[in-house]
């Protein structure tokens, strides 16, 4: 092993293209985080750049990557259950409020986002406004990273 290559460990996820398309695979996330304490989140390696992404596509041949474009990145589903979302910071004390999104794609999700505000600048209209790109949606079953330039209307439920 080559001492300049990083350990990566893999986060199964399915992505949604502008396209419509649905890619199942895996993201390739580092041990550590330069902006929090733990592990890279998924959502810190949309945020972190811009640009393209690595991600290994399912079954395709071991070791194949396909290398995707963020802004065209509507929404990844995470296919486990790792509680990502709940790692932010502020998580416990962040105002929940439940929400319906329709995207460029069409599609839409019902769920509940976190406003990381504080009381009186915590509302939806605040978290619209909010600086990342991609945002985590938890539904009942599962949790969305969602890119903010794809939502086309959001609503409080």
């Amino acid at each position: 092993m080559s001492d300049l290559r990083v350990e990566k460990r893999r986060a199964a996820a399915e992505l949604t293209l502008s396209t419509g398309h649905k890619v199942r695979g895996s993201f390739f996330l580092a041990g550590s985080s330069a902006t929090h304490f733990g592990p890279e989140r998924i959502a810190d390696l949309l945020n972190g750049e811009t640009g393209f992404f690595p991600f290994a596509v399912e079954g395709q041949a071991s070791g194949e990557t396909a290398l995707y474009n963020r802004a065209q990145l509507v929404c990844v589903k995470l296919l486990e259950s790792t509680g990502e979302a709940k790692l932010d910071p502020g998580y416990d004390l962040a105002t929940e409020r439940h929400v319906a999104m329709a995207l460029t794609n069409g599609d839409s999700i019902n769920g509940a986002v976190r406003v990381y505000r504080p009381v009186g600048r915590d509302r939806l209209s605040d978290y619209a406004r909010a600086g990342d790109t991609f945002r985590y949606v938890e539904t009942a079953d599962v949790t969305f990273i969602v890119n903010t330039a794809h939502i086309v209307d959001l609503r409080e439920n």
